[in-house]
């Protein structure tokens, strides 16, 4: 009888989650390349969640990043902040780790952080370090690494200005990198945040990843841009409502 039970109640769960995603879905054209304002404001309006859903973008890139001169990868700091709330750790020391602290990091250290950190404690979302640190920090890189949080000097996380870059990674601050298909994608915001918060931060994410091709992509460089949320179906949108510029192939 309790299995009986237990099926009947998958089975009505199931039912419900294919009623919800059906609704949501409802209405969207497919095959259609909606302007971005469009496209946010029916993302929007189908962020059903108990939570904020956090709004993302995703970019079809023609880049094998096999190849090192077609990776992508970089930093883009969204005007209107990404809605997320930030742990940043500076590996720093002296006059360095004193200006982290009074910059707003929540952890920071050197060799104890390292220590900390190599014994699998990561309670931050973001991470800093000084040039000089980075003999130390390399340590960390199977730790680090595979989480996307080692330090860069390309998007701004290997620095002697860390005031500046915990201010970027509290303020919106949002990394990129191209995945194994070509695709780059990143949070831009909230369901919270109004339209044109969201338009403007997602012009901005798109405009840093045209910024960022690399030499060696040839062709095509941005084939396809979507929009949605955290829960919500994918809206293609329309590349010309989103460019700054013209994209050379």
């Amino acid at each position: 009888m309790a299995a009986n039970v237990t099926a009947e109640k998958i089975k009505a769960t199931r039912v419900a989650g294919g009623k919800r995603t059906f609704a949501v879905r409802e209405g969207i054209d497919r095959n259609k390349a909606y302007a971005v304002d469009e496209a946010v404001k029916t993302i929007k309006s189908r962020a059903k969640a108990k939570f904020d859903e956090t709004i993302e973008v995703a970019m079809n890139l023609g880049v094998d990043p096999k190849h090192a001169d077609q990776m992508v990868r970089g930093v883009c700091n969204l005007p209107n902040g990404s809605g997320r709330t930030q742990r940043v750790a500076v590996f720093a020391r002296g006059a360095k780790a004193d200006e982290a602290k009074a910059a707003g990091a929540d952890v920071v250290g050197a060799e104890d952080l390292v220590d900390t950190v190599s014994k699998g404690t990561i309670n931050f979302d973001r991470c800093i370090a000084t040039p000089d640190m980075m003999g130390l920090v390399g340590r960390l890189g199977k730790v680090l690494g595979p989480r996307g949080l080692m330090p860069n000097p390309r998007v701004g996380t290997v620095t002697m200005d860390v005031t500046q870059a915990v201010k970027d990674a509290k303020g919106g601050a949002v990394e990129f990198r191209v995945e194994k298909a070509g695709i780059v994608q990143g949070g831009v915001g909230k369901a919270s945040f109004t339209e044109a918060a969201l338009v403007e931060n997602i012009r901005a994410f798109v405009d840093a990843v045209v910024k960022a091709r690399p030499a060696g992509a040839k062709g095509t460089y941005v084939k396809k841009v979507s929009v949605a949320s955290s829960q919500g179906p994918g809206v293609k949108v329309d590349q010309a409502t989103v460019l700054s510029g013209p994209v050379q192939n």
